[in-house]
């Protein structure tokens, strides 16, 4: 018997003395870690960035397109030594003989070209850029809502570590309170006033005790190192809590707390604005039925011998009005889908809006369940405090058998790890209305 408990014993020390070299932070200062290395929100904002990039970039439509072009080509061609002739400026009047029109020698022509592009009408472009504009909000809400994700999870994980700690706490207190059980069984049964099937008994339940306390210490350390997951620690890495987080009352109604979630869920907020973005695809699938006008200007050398030389120059300006009149019944079609998908993302607006109502309407029961639960665990948890008193106390006086003191301890055992349990439980779901309402961070930050 000795042996298993100096194990223990070494044990519990080792793990005392690696806790001590632990990092441990307070709530506020794992959101903050959070908010600012977990790679769930770095992707966020990312995504946020490169949303915000598109929208940027459609700007340049707007703008003057202008390329710069250096070509070579060499040809026998009629046609085509004709044209470097000409443009390099050494078409000369043997040229017009039929022999030299009919089989030119080989040519070779540099060109070197500047071009210009403007829009002057494209309705296309406007709701292109409104298109991208809106995924961009529409991404800063989602970047917004993993923040809340995030925020969350710190205090689920932070409330974790509470509740490993606490229950080993409890465990720790069962290894002792068997110790002494099997102690007094001992005692007895070396005394002849005790029965040796009590001390087997006793053995049991100090065995089983220190079967969940080595559970509850292998939770805490779990527990730890999730809470460095979640606020963006390395892998391995362990994080510990500097303080304990107390239950807070709710401080709004049901309506209330409704009215903030459909007003303030960013996700909420980036599904309406998924709409506004189907509308601005609608009016890009209708603009491909207007025309368009664009003004163009070039500037060119040729040159018979070197790259970017000048035997001669010229230039070209204009303006190009197209029209598409007839697709195949493309555009329709586009303009159907556009419509569809906008009517769609209206749909599962609607249905979210009643599902985030839901979410707070059922947070709040849940939350109510859990405060119903903790109370009946604080009734209980006295109960069998006090019943634990009176076994005890009756079997000192030989009035209680082993059996019964050990029912006792059990009882007492359970409601002490559930009070635990049911604490955490009220705490996190108050945290779960919050959340749901898309006021966890504002909350917490108060």
């Amino acid at each position: 018997m000795i042996r298993p408990l100096v194990l223990l014993s070494l044990l519990l020390l080792a793990t005392t003395a690696a806790e001590a070299a632990e990092a441990a932070v307070s709530f506020r200062e794992a959101l903050v870690l959070a908010l600012e290395r977990n790679h769930l929100v770095s992707g966020a904002a990312y995504e946020k960035e490169a949303a915000e990039r598109g929208a940027a970039a459609t700007m340049s439509r707007y703008l003057p397109r202008i390329t710069a072009e250096e070509a070579f080509a060499a040809s026998n061609s009629p046609t085509r030594t004709f044209m470097m002739k000409l443009d390099q400026g050494r078409f000369t009047q043997d040229d017009f003989q039929l022999a030299n029109l009919n089989s030119p020698a080989t040519r070779t022509d540099f060109r070197t070209m500047l071009s210009l592009e403007q829009p002057l009408v494209d309705f296309g472009i406007g709701y292109g850029r409104e298109m991208a504009q809106r995924e961009a909000q529409e991404k800063g809400y989602l970047f917004e809502r993993r923040r809340e994700d995030v925020g969350y999870a710190v205090l689920a994980s932070y409330l974790a570590v509470q509740r490993a700690r606490a229950v080993l706490d409890a465990t720790e207190k069962e290894v002792v309170e068997a110790r002494e059980h099997l102690r007094l069984a001992h005692t007895r049964s070396e005394g002849g006033t005790g029965l040796k099937s009590d001390e087997l008994r006793a053995r049991t339940f100090l065995s089983e005790a220190e079967e969940r306390d080595i559970t509850a210490l292998n939770d805490l350390k779990l527990a730890k190192l999730r809470l460095a997951l979640t606020v963006g620690g390395g892998a391995g890495e362990s994080l510990d809590i500097r303080e304990e987080i107390k239950g807070e009352p709710l401080r709004m109604q049901e309506e209330e707390l409704v009215r903030e979630a459909l007003a303030n869920r960013q996700d909420l907020k980036g599904a309406a604005t998924g709409v506004e973005r189907a509308d601005a695809a609608v009016g890009l699938a209708s603009s491909a039925w207007l025309p368009t006008l664009y003004a163009g200007a070039s500037w060119q050398m040729n040159d018979r011998d070197i790259p970017f030389g000048r035997d001669n120059d010229a230039w070209n300006a204009g303006v190009t009005l197209r029209w598409e009149l007839f697709d195949g019944m493309r555009r329709s079609n586009d303009q159907g889908r556009a419509r569809a998908s906008r009517e769609a993302a209206a749909q599962y607006l609607e249905q979210f809006r009643k599902e985030v109502a839901l979410q707070v309407r059922e947070s709040l029961l849940r939350r109510a369940e859990a405060g119903k639960r903790l109370e009946v665990a604080r009734h209980a948890y006295l109960a069998a405090e006090e019943g634990m008193r009176l076994v005890n106390k009756r079997f000192g006086e030989g009035l209680a058998t082993m059996v019964e003191l050990l029912d006792a301890q059990t009882a007492f055992n359970r409601s002490r790890t559930g009070l635990v349990e049911r604490e955490i439980d009220h705490q996190l779901a108050t945290a779960r209305v919050y959340h749901a309402a898309g006021l966890f961070l504002k909350e917490m930050n108060k």
